[in-house]
């Protein structure tokens, strides 16, 4: 099996629009942090941007991000970067003939985000504007009349909010694996 050594994402021009549905406090968080995180959580992209790999072989190699249109294969002759032409894969992926290094440079990103996803962005965007009067805050205690409120929450509320928000079950199809 064929080893990712470096993945290079470059930043979209833009994410996918914000769902609807989002409550005000929600809706004023930042789109593109909300779809920052859900990214890093999964291998799939909706809208386009280039991304180089490098791998070593020999083996099977499959891109990590989907979907990939590939622009540039390239192999590492010991001086530069040489045109290469990958053999198919009885695994979905590229057959590496020998050790490498290979660059492969691709745009990854389209297609229309499905509904689960979106609420998935729904769901993550209101657990983090349901917090963020006091980010990183352990308690808070208040007092209004004779009603007395106390709410504590980990420290860790803000790194564990894709699992906390029900997003992360929404996102299991498009999980990364690697």
């Amino acid at each position: 099996m064929a080893a990712t050594l470096m993945q290079t994402e470059a930043v979209p021009a833009s994410y996918p629009a914000t769902p609807t549905g989002l409550s005000l406090a929600a809706a004023a968080l930042s789109a593109a942090m909300i779809w920052q995180r859900i990214e890093a959580y999964i291998s799939t992209r909706w809208t386009a941007r280039v991304v180089i790999w490098t791998a070593e072989g020999p083996g099977d190699w499959t891109p990590p991000l989907t979907p990939a249109t590939f622009t540039a294969w390239e192999q590492w002759t010991g001086t530069a970067w040489a045109a290469y032409t990958p053999d198919a894969s009885p695994f979905g992926g590229y057959g590496l003939a020998c050790e490498g290094p290979y660059r492969f440079t691709a745009t990854v990103g389209s297609g229309t985000v499905p509904e689960a996803v979106n609420e998935a962005f729904r769901r993550l965007a209101e657990y983090m504007a349901s917090t963020i009067e006091n980010p990183g805050a352990t308690s808070e205690a208040y007092s209004v009349g004779p009603i007395n409120v106390s709410v504590s929450r980990g420290a860790t509320w803000a790194a564990r909010a894709m699992s906390n928000s029900g997003a992360a079950d929404l996102l299991r199809p498009y999980r990364r694996t690697a």
